[in-house]
């Protein structure tokens, strides 16, 4: 239990670290990664050179010092940090590391009196065991524990550019071979990989499982992961052009609370939106799957997918079969911003009913984007967003 000073005092660093917040992340994970290069198994070098994880890190600090006298409001944040930790095999005693470097970094950038230093280490303490209590549970819930072999049993292109590419994965472990179906359509698994050029150190990745598979196997997608600032996708180079049918892999289970709401499967007064860019449709044609197959085929259903190119959009045989075999009212909605202008307020205000049920999945700056519209707008919709990078880094 903090103290009355302790809250006053944390809570008076929330303005500086509204401005400087990102200043402290960024000199943390400098001091951090230098000084233990075996965490850079774990950390995403392209999140740090893009500032998407600093930033991440920064708006999660502003957030518990705003609220560390009730951090009950920030669970359901911490749980969808909690999934990415423990999909990256995130444990307790790395808690203290960063913790560590953090203080050292606030002292460092902002050097602030020493009382605020003592306050923040022992704020520092409650948030950390927040965090562990919850990873605590989805350990004893994962499918399987630790990293697990898969052999890649198929590989294919899911759209027209072949910048897409689907795999299919059978476990080597026989005791997980039946049990497979137990994955929540919308969640993802965590790849481990050791690209040739990334110094020796494992490469640890996130992909969304994209379509309903059989007991035995999984599906997930990956798309060429390379930005506007000549950043190149490490790991998905390393899979798409490197790893081939007959390969293993390693995978941590499956995670995320990205799922359909199941009490509106059969409700056909409220429309499902499925709202995604790029490799976005990825865990959106797996709930599309659920909805078609566990719901009422009546339910107003919405595909919208956005994409630069036509030969970037993927899985158009695949929505489109779903679709028209399997649904009787529905619209499916392709922008191509080559020809056409992006998704904008008005684009969502004339083409998403009222009172839908919004699920929606891209890119950081397309999530920002679609989730600044959909608020301006307030339908009184229900949404629900997974962001490819940092989850608070859409915040």
């Amino acid at each position: 239990m903090l103290s009355e000073k302790t809250i006053k005092l944390v809570k008076s660093t929330a303005p500086v670290l509204e401005q400087r917040g990102v200043d402290v992340t960024k000199n943390m994970y400098s001091h951090m990664l230098g000084e233990n290069p075996d965490l850079l198994n774990i950390f995403n070098r392209t999140n740090q050179a893009t500032g998407l994880q600093p930033k991440a890190l920064a708006a999660t600090v502003l957030a518990a010092a705003k609220n560390i006298d009730n951090l009950g409001v920030l669970l359901p944040a911490v749980r969808q940090i909690g999934f990415k930790h423990r999909a990256l095999q995130v444990k307790p005693e790395q808690y203290g590391t960063v913790g560590k470097y953090l203080l050292a970094s606030i002292k460092e950038t902002l050097n602030p009196p020493e009382e605020v230093l003592e306050a923040w280490k022992e704020a520092y303490g409650v948030i950390a065991k927040t965090f562990i209590d919850v990873e605590a549970e989805m350990y004893k819930t994962e499918l399987w524990k630790g990293w697990k072999t898969f052999v890649i049993s198929g590989k294919k292109k899911v759209n027209e550019s072949g910048t897409m590419v689907e795999f299919s994965v059978d476990p080597v472990d026989e005791s997980l071979k039946g049990a497979l179906t137990k994955f929540v359509p919308g969640q993802y698994i965590t790849v481990r990989t050791k690209p040739d050029n990334n110094d020796g150190h494992y490469a640890l990745r996130h992909y969304s499982m994209s379509e309903i598979q059989g007991p035995d196997s999984l599906r997930f997608s990956v798309k060429f992961d390379d930005d506007k600032q000549g950043h190149q996708g490490l790991v998905s180079h390393y899979l798409i052009e490197k790893v081939n049918v007959g390969d293993k892999i390693e995978l941590s289970a499956p995670a995320g609370d990205f799922e359909l709401d199941k009490s509106l499967l059969n409700n056909k007064e409220v429309p499902l939106v499925l709202l995604s860019a790029g490799s976005g449709a990825s865990p959106l044609l797996a709930l599309l799957q659920e909805q078609l197959s566990e719901g009422s085929t009546e339910r107003p259903i919405y595909w919208i997918q956005s994409n630069r190119l036509a030969a970037d959009v993927p899985f158009v045989k695949d929505v489109d079969a779903e679709l028209k075999q399997h649904a009787s009212n529905y619209k499916n909605l392709q922008v191509i911003t080559e020809k056409s202008a992006r998704i904008d307020k008005q684009f969502l205000e004339s083409n998403i009913p009222e009172k839908s049920d919004i699920y929606l999945c891209g890119s950081v700056p397309f999530m920002d984007a679609m989730l600044k519209h959909l608020k301006e707008i307030s339908k009184h919709y229900n949404l629900h967003y997974e962001a490819f990078g940092p989850k608070m880094s859409t915040v």
